[in-house]
């Protein structure tokens, strides 16, 4: 196809000429190194050529090959900003015209001073001769207009000629002029000769801008917090927005900018914000697909906006499966959906810093054949933590989505709540619909395994039986990794003597301490490790017990959860019956109904060094009581398959 491109597009553009929709040649991409995707293309109008960057919502066409060296595209959003004294086009929207073409014409990059030599108006009202057309791969001529004094029509399989030529042509859809959205204009003193900044969207922030403005909606709103520096005293707190065009960001706000903001933002509204600075978002505690945040400074202005956008979403979700999440890294914020299964009661936890807060531990289920655990701190325990224990008391599974959830790998995949975490119960999200279909129909006898407690980076996923035997036999756990196995066998023994251990109850980051602690005096208790007293411990599990299968017998430790689903009961509840209330009746009676029960154990098996000897021990890391009808289907497969 011969193809014209829009001459002097390019230095249009530099011009402040945004409304042209010109058709552009990409002649190279390039990934940009930083903590976000992004891309840098080299554009070109046949005669000149510059740098541009691809907003990061149109980073699937790049990916998915839609865009490529070579392709002819229509710029139909873009601006022109400065970064360190260069100008660059930032492209927020644009349609590919031809996939794939040979290089048009000979352009040379655009400086300066040819910018400022060729000054054009607009792009489209340059009258001159047509360059002479290029052939693409094709074999079909296109030809551009050379003037805008007819609107183009959609490119279809007719074809349009070309007065004066043989030659017939095509010519591209050409949109609509960009009209940018109303500008709420503010209410104080204009400073003399400043123009209302122009509304931008989110994708085209960078910190080399003039003015700009942002017309956004609030999604979430952090809490109020308190610091202590070298510097001082201070608080802070912060916000998301999203745009209509998908645009995310975190605003922050500090010390004097707190006061004039904090009670005016509301989740939910959409608000005109302008004259915050850009920097770098802090992604350890900023999970949005935006290398920028703002900062909001003295200067700033946030409006609130009569009327509500419906093209700006109320939310913007990114579910991942829960199967997915044991691929998860430490510490990343993601967005998950789940039926919840159940729901443990609230408990109050004391932090490293002295203070009191809550938590509250559930299990969500999906279609991935996982589930997961969530826990709930502070707020959340007593808002949506107790609806949601209501809902499944009563019988009913309610659906949880979870905006900004917090992965933990401490034994096993696990999500908790931050600041910034919001919960919808039985959302109207076609997500929701689907999942409530599925539990519905048969999901909730589906089988399911859970990422948390039971497996770790690195372990196999698979349901491996073995007998007691085989772990000698094999030598498992003497490999550098550990062996995991599920083994059917019967407890035959339990010591309770140590069954288990007083624990610190203190908080470093979001996971208990649990290191051991020891009397200090006669009411409070010292840890070594967070070096603070208190006058609560907690009770932890560590159970001594042999298990037995056909084949042998062998010894495992039950830590805290584990040793729960073994006992039927907390460590606390059977140390209070053996050394507070010394009834040692109903002490027995605990521990002989728990003998010669069968369960499916999944183990861990881990060679680890004791003084100057190499010995492998056995951890038990779910205790499930054996389904016999579950197992029966099992074994008939078993058989099935050894006959084959």
């Amino acid at each position: 196809m011969a193809v014209n491109l829009t001459p002097n597009a390019i230095p249009a553009i530099n011009g402040g000429d945004l409304n042209s929709k010109p058709l552009v040649q990409v002649l190279d991409i390039k990934r940009i190194v930083t903590d976000q995707e992004r891309y840098r293309f080299l554009i070109s109008d046949s005669l000149w050529a510059q740098q541009a960057i691809l907003a990061t919502q149109l980073n699937d066409q790049v990916r998915d090959g839609r865009v490529k060296k070579g392709s002819i595209v229509q710029l139909i959003d873009y601006i022109c900003s400065d970064a360190r004294g260069r100008k660059i086009i930032v492209v927020l929207n644009m349609e590919t015209i031809i996939p794939d073409c040979e290089i048009v014409g000979n352009p040379k990059m655009l400086s300066e001073s040819d910018a400022a030599a060729e000054k054009p108006t607009s792009a489209s009202s340059i009258l001159q001769p047509l360059a002479p057309a290029r052939t693409c791969n094709n074999g079909l001529n296109f030809q551009n207009p050379s003037n805008n004094s007819a609107p183009a029509r959609a490119i279809n399989s007719s074809t349009v000629q070309n007065p004066g030529s043989s030659v017939q042509t095509f010519r591209p859809t050409v949109q609509p002029p960009y009209r940018p959205p109303p500008n709420y204009k503010n209410h104080g003193t204009m400073v003399k000769n400043e123009a209302p900044a122009r509304i931008i969207p989110i994708a085209a922030l960078n910190p080399y801008q003039g003015r700009w403005a942002i017309r956004a909606r609030v999604t979430a709103k952090g809490d109020l917090r308190r610091y202590n520096n070298a510097r001082g005293d201070g608080k802070v707190f912060s916000f998301d927005l999203l745009d209509s065009d998908g645009g995310e960001i975190r605003v922050t706000c500090f010390n004097a900018v707190v006061d004039r903001f904090y009670d005016v933002i509301e989740v939910g509204r959409v608000y005109m914000i302008s004259k915050g600075s850009l920097k770098p978002a802090q992604k350890n505690f900023n999970h949005l697909k935006n290398e920028w945040e703002i900062l909001m400074e003295s200067t700033s202005t946030v409006e609130l906006c009569p009327d509500e956008d419906a093209s700006i979403p109320r939310q913007q979700f990114s579910f991942l499966p829960i199967s997915e999440i044991e691929n998860a890294k430490n510490n990343s914020i993601l967005d998950v959906i789940g039926i919840v299964i159940s729901v443990n009661p609230s408990v109050p936890i004391l932090r490293k810093n002295g203070m009191e807060t809550q938590r509250r531990v559930l299990n969500l289920k999906d279609a991935s054949g996982r589930t997961v655990e969530l826990t709930l701190w502070g707020d959340f325990c007593n808002k949506e933590g107790q609806k949601l224990q209501d809902l499944v008391g009563s019988g009913s599974f309610p659906v949880l989505a979870v905006k900004a959830g917090k992965v933990s790998d401490f034994s096993g995949k696990s999500i908790g709540t931050i600041s910034s975490t919001q919960l919808f119960i039985n959302p109207d999200f076609p997500e929701a619909v689907n999942l409530r279909n599925w539990f519905d129909r048969g999901g909730k006898d589906a089988a399911a395994m859970s990422i948390s407690r039971d497996i770790i980076p690195g372990a196999s996923k698979n349901d491996i039986r073995k007998n007691v035997s085989q772990i000698k036999d094999e030598g498992l756990g003497r490999s550098d990794k550990p062996d995991w196995v599920t083994v059917r066998a019967t407890v035959t023994f339990i010591k309770t003597d140590t069954f288990c251990y007083t624990a610190c109850p203190l908080m470093i980051g979001d996971r208990q301490c649990n290191k051991k602690v020891t009397r200090s005096g006669d009411s409070r208790w010292q840890c070594d490790r967070c070096n603070q007293e208190f006058a609560e411990c907690e009770y932890r599990y560590l159970l001594q017990a042999q298990i037995q299968d056909h084949s042998g017998l062998t010894w495992v430790t039950a830590f805290q959860e584990s040793g729960e689903e073994i006992l039927g009961c907390s460590a606390k509840e059977l140390y209070s019956l053996k050394y507070e209330l010394q009834d040692d009746t109903r002490f027995a009676e605990i521990i002989r109904g728990r003998l010669f029960q069968q369960y499916l154990f999944r183990l861990k098996i881990k060679e680890e060094m004791y003084g100057d000897e190499q010995k492998v021990k056995i951890t038990v890391i779910k205790a499930d009581k054996v389904n016999y009808s579950s197992e029966s289907k099992y074994l008939l497969d078993l058989i099935t398959r050894s006959r084959r």
